[in-house]
C-alpha cells in the first residue's frame, strides 16, 4: 500500500484548503484513515481520523474548521480546512489506522509523503 498527500500550499490566515491522500495498492476501503501534522521543531501531532464509513474524529485544534472524508471508490480520504492559522503551517500526513489508541502516532502505519501547508498571518 502505498499513501500520497497533496493538495497542501500558501495561504492567508482565515483561507482554506483541501487536502487529498490517494491510495494505490491494497484496497483500503474497509480501513480507517488518519491525518497528522508535524510542524518544525515539534513532534507529529494527531489531526482526524475517518472511518471507512466516513466518521470523523478530530483534535480539539481543528475541530469545527477542518472536516475529513473519503470516497472508497476513488480510494481517497479528503481534509477540508477552513479558517486556517498560522498555527496550522505544519507538513501533512495521511496514513492507515492498524488499531489502538486513535490519536496516537504508533496506530498507524504506511505513511504516505506529506505535503506542506503554509499559513501566512
Amino acid at each position: 500500500v502505498q499513501l500520497q498527500a497533496s493538495g497542501g500550499g500558501l495561504v492567508q490566515a482565515g483561507g482554506s484548503l483541501t487536502l487529498s491522500c490517494a491510495r494505490s495498492g491494497r484496497d483500503f476501503s474497509t480501513y480507517a484513515m488518519g491525518w497528522f501534522r508535524q510542524a518544525p521543531g515539534k513532534e507529529r501531532e494527531f489531526v482526524a481520523r475517518i472511518t471507512w464509513s466516513g466518521t470523523s474524529t478530530y483534535a480539539d485544534s481543528v475541530k469545527g474548521r477542518f472536516t475529513g472524508s473519503r470516497d472508497n471508490a476513488k480510494s481517497t480520504v479528503y481534509l477540508q480546512m477552513n479558517s486556517l492559522k498560522p498555527e496550522d503551517t505544519a507538513v501533512y500526513y495521511c496514513a492507515i489506522f492498524l488499531g489502538g489508541d486513535y490519536d496516537a502516532r504508533r496506530s498507524y502505519g504506511h505513511w504516505g509523503q506529506g505535503t506542506q501547508v503554509t499559513v501566512s498571518s
